[in-house]
């Protein structure tokens, strides 16, 4: 490997985990307004594998040997012209999306547009840190889309995942009464996170109704398949979203995908230096074993963030 190639991750063509292979790709280039980041950790999400099948082919490009992740953690490595927001040797941490897929974060670097950074805050690992942007800023576009006051109630649908947790911790920090679904072994993580734990399925809608007499003021679906509970739970004056479900705007709400954006990275770091805003990382693999972290991604059963790590060979 020369010094102007970089150990990435990659797959050729679309498909399962087989897919992925080792391969010894160009280093980045560093434009204007940008910074190349040497990765210290990637977040590994559900939408990485599901792009590495093909799902998302018909609305995206693709670049072959493309390279998975829009997570990423790390150091600035080097700056493009005119970015005086950072310099080299700063810790920070993206949600590095692209219009197109191909160029991602697990490889041993990364060049992203300045204004999708941010400082990393200093009470996060790099592997926290890695866990945070996307997950989070989907709680936080989701919350900010509900518009929802002190004092009002709001109810998650699957409160354990990574969107989740983080969704329940903005929400609590803003002063909202929180409601979250989860099956039974999560109970106690949702009521350390300040949820009031519900069981989802059969007994879902009696059982808000029971907490919520007057329905709830907010709805956020994390999960899918909750239109028919959601909107037999909302008061009539309420709002409601959704990551999983397209069909909701027919129904008054909103279907979210969140933007990479510095500024909405830098609101979820505020909580976090506050000690408002945790983030559960639950497995590490070294970079090259992302076949194995995308393969406990996809069992759904995770329970917190899944975070890739350096290259150890």
């Amino acid at each position: 490997m020369s010094e102007y190639t970089m150990k990435a991750m990659a797959y050729s063509s679309y498909g399962g985990v087989e897919k992925l292979k080792r391969m010894d790709l160009p280093l980045p280039k560093v434009g204007p307004g940008s910074v190349r980041i040497k990765v210290k950790a990637a977040g590994v999400n559900p939408v990485d594998w599901k792009v590495m099948a093909g799902y998302l082919d018909p609305i995206m490009d693709i670049a072959f040997p493309a390279i998975p992740g829009w997570d990423v953690a790390g150091i600035v490595d080097a700056v493009g012209f005119d970015t005086p927001e950072f310099k080299i040797g700063d810790e920070v941490h993206a949600y590095g999306r692209r219009d197109s897929v191909g160029v991602g974060s697990f490889a041993e670097y990364m060049t992203l547009p300045a204004h999708v950074v941010a400082h990393k805050p200093h009470q996060l690992s790099f592997e926290e840190a890695a866990a945070l942007p996307l997950t989070g800023g989907t709680a936080l576009r989701a919350l900010d889309s509900l518009e929802l006051a002190p004092g009002q109630t709001l109810l998650i649908h699957n409160g354990a995942g990574g969107v989740g947790q983080a969704a329940i911790q903005i929400a609590k920090a803003a002063g909202v009464r929180v409601l979250a679904t989860a099956s039974v072994k999560n109970h106690e993580l949702l009521n350390s996170l300040g949820a009031e734990p519900l069981v989802y399925g059969d007994g879902l809608v009696e059982a808000v109704r029971a907490r919520v007499p007057g329905g709830v003021d907010a709805v956020a679906d994390f999960h899918g398949e909750a239109l028919e509970p959601t909107l037999a739970v909302l008061k009539e004056s309420g709002s409601h979203a959704s990551i999983a479900d397209g069909t909701v705007g027919a129904h008054g709400g909103r279907y979210i995908w969140v933007r990479p954006d510095g500024k909405e990275l830098q609101r979820l770091d505020a909580l976090v230096e506050q000690g408002k805003l945790g983030v559960h990382v639950v497995s590490t693999y070294p970079m090259q074993q992302a076949a194995a972290a995308f393969t406990q991604s996809m069992s759904g059963h995770a329970g917190g963030k899944i975070v890739l790590t350096e290259f150890t060979d």
